[in-house]
């Protein structure tokens, strides 16, 4: 949690702990989250806060074919805005969204939780559907073929597949 009458000119280095990466890890459905840390700059205009910097992550998850261990790394950019939280409108109102208005993670009081607002951003990092070397075998173990292709495709697909 950040405190807004707390933040400083200088960069925050935020570092998950043992616990931290073990719970997110089941959160995400991962094997394990082996680092979690982040660089981030504060930026306080009025109420609203801007937060950049970078994320780096390093993990496990299990193939989406085959379920084999699979190593995932990531290091990109974070680019996020905390605004104050403001009254829900009436049920049956029209509101209007701006592409602004997306990015905007809402808080109430006079802290926000940076800490969560990353580990969504890695959550959005993680490729669910991701396979590993091994995916193709376990496919065709599975009795799993790929379709056949036809037209201008066809060539390509026998030459990836090893066929004359």
């Amino acid at each position: 949690m950040i405190d807004l009458r707390q933040i400083g000119a200088a960069p925050l280095d935020l570092v998950a702990d043992a616990a931290e990466c073990g719970a997110l890890a089941a959160r995400f459905d991962l094997v394990a989250i082996e680092r979690l840390e982040a660089r981030v700059s504060l930026v306080a205009e009025d109420a609203t806060v801007t937060a950049s910097g970078t994320l780096r992550a390093a993990w496990i998850q299990s193939c989406a074919v085959s379920g084999e261990d699979l190593p995932q790394a990531t290091e990109e950019p974070l680019a996020l805005r905390f605004v104050p939280a403001t009254d829900d409108p009436a049920p049956d109102s029209e509101i209007e969204l701006t592409a602004d208005d997306c990015d905007d993670i809402p808080y109430s009081g006079t802290q926000f939780d940076l800490g969560e607002a990353i580990a969504q951003s890695l959550g959005l990092a993680i490729d669910p559907f991701a396979c590993g070397p091994q995916a193709e075998a376990a496919r065709r173990a599975a009795g799993i073929l790929p379709e056949e292709a036809t037209g201008a495709f066809a060539g390509l697909a026998a030459l990836k597949l090893g066929k004359d």
